[in-house]
C-alpha cells in the first residue's frame, strides 16, 4: 500500500507534460474544422399570396427557436390593406414578440401603391412612416436584438435606414430596398424622382457592401431584396453593360449590372435572396459562378450555412 502512492504520482508526473501538446492538437483540429454551421430563417412576403396576420405569427413562431440566428422577413402587408399607421404599427408590434432578431425588409405592397382619401399617390410619405416605425435605431426587432449598420448613418442618405446590414461568422448579410413592382420605376415623364433618389442610394450601398466584405475578406455576401433583378438573365462583362432595347425600361438593370461586375471582383460567393414566385415546384438556390439565387415566393425557409464548405448555403424547410 505504500508503494501505490508513489506510482500514482509518478504517473501523474509522466502524463502532465503531455497535456499541453494534448490541448493544442485539440485546438488545431477544431481550428481545422473552422466556425460550426448555423441557420437563419426566410419568412417571404405571406401577405403576396393573400395571406393573414395569423399566417405571419404562425411564421414567425415557427422560426423562432434557438436553432436560428437571425430571421429575414419581407413585407407588412397586402395590396388591399390599409396603409394606415394603425396597421403599420400592429405588423410592427407582432415582429417585434420575435424571440429572435427579426431584421424586415419592406416590399411594394407596403407603400408604393398607397393613395390617400381623395385617390392621390402617398407612396414617398408611406414609405418614410415606415422608415420610422420600423427603423427607429441601429437594432433589430424581436426581444434579442442584433446590431445593423443601416446606411441612413451616411450624411447623403439619412432617409435609407431599411437598407442595414451586419456579419455573422465570416458573411456579410443586407437588405436592399428593390421592389418588386419593377422597383417602383415610372414610364411616365417626370414621376421618377423617387426611384431615381433610391437608384443612387442603392448603388452606394451596393459599392459600400461589396468593399466592406473585400477589405475584411469575408466568405460570402447575401443580399435580401423583394424584387427579382433577373440577376442571371444576361451575361456578366461588358455585354451586361450594353443591355437591350427593353433595359432602358427595365427598373432592376442598374442594381443588376453592378451586383454582376462586384460579383466578378469578389472573392468569396454572393448570393441573392428574394420574394418572387419560384421558377420551379420548390425553391432552389441556381448558381452561375461564384453568383447564387434563389426566390421564396410566399414560403417559410430555413438556410443552413457550413462556413468552409463546398455547399455553404443549403435551404430547408422548418
Amino acid at each position: 500500500m505504500m508503494r501505490a502512492a508513489p506510482l500514482a504520482a509518478l504517473l501523474c508526473a509522466a502524463l502532465l507534460p503531455l497535456a499541453p501538446h494534448a490541448l493544442a492538437a485539440q485546438g488545431r483540429t477544431a481550428a481545422a474544422r473552422g466556425p460550426a454551421p448555423y441557420q437563419f430563417a426566410i419568412i417571404g412576403h405571406l401577405f403576396s399570396d393573400g395571406g393573414s396576420e395569423a399566417q405571419l405569427e404562425q411564421a414567425i413562431a415557427s422560426s423562432d427557436d434557438g436553432a436560428v440566428a437571425f430571421i429575414v422577413a419581407t413585407g407588412i402587408k397586402g395590396e388591399r390593406e390599409p396603409c394606415s399607421d394603425e396597421l403599420y404599427t400592429q405588423r410592427r408590434d407582432l415582429f417585434a414578440k420575435a424571440r429572435r432578431p427579426t431584421i424586415v425588409a419592406p416590399a411594394a405592397s407596403d407603400w408604393s401603391g398607397c393613395t390617400n382619401g381623395a385617390g392621390s399617390q402617398v407612396a414617398v410619405d408611406r414609405l418614410n412612416r415606415v422608415r420610422e416605425l420600423f427603423y427607429p435605431d441601429a437594432d433589430s426587432l424581436g426581444k434579442r436584438k442584433l446590431p445593423l449598420l443601416r446606411l441612413s448613418t451616411s450624411s447623403q442618405f439619412r432617409s435609407y435606414a431599411e437598407n442595414a446590414h451586419w456579419v455573422v461568422g465570416n458573411v456579410l448579410y443586407a437588405t436592399m430596398n428593390l421592389p418588386s413592382d419593377n422597383n417602383h420605376y415610372r414610364p411616365e415623364a417626370g414621376r421618377n424622382s423617387e426611384f431615381e433618389d433610391r437608384a443612387v442610394a442603392n448603388r452606394f450601398w451596393l459599392k459600400r457592401l461589396f468593399g466592406t466584405a473585400q477589405r475584411k475578406k469575408l466568405d460570402a455576401v447575401v443580399l435580401f431584396t423583394e424584387g427579382d433583378m433577373k440577376i442571371h438573365s444576361e451575361k456578366p462583362g461588358l455585354l451586361a453593360m450594353l443591355g437591350s432595347n427593353e433595359s432602358r425600361q427595365d427598373g432592376y438593370a442598374a442594381a443588376r449590372h453592378q451586383v454582376l461586375a462586384a460579383a466578378q471582383k469578389f472573392a468569396g460567393k454572393v448570393l441573392l435572396v428574394d420574394t418572387a414566385p419560384p421558377p420551379g415546384p420548390a425553391p432552389a438556390i441556381a448558381w452561375r459562378g461564384n453568383l447564387g439565387h434563389v426566390s421564396v415566393g410566399s414560403r417559410v425557409l430555413r438556410m443552413r450555412v457550413a462556413p468552409g464548405s463546398d455547399k455553404m448555403f443549403l435551404l430547408q424547410k422548418p
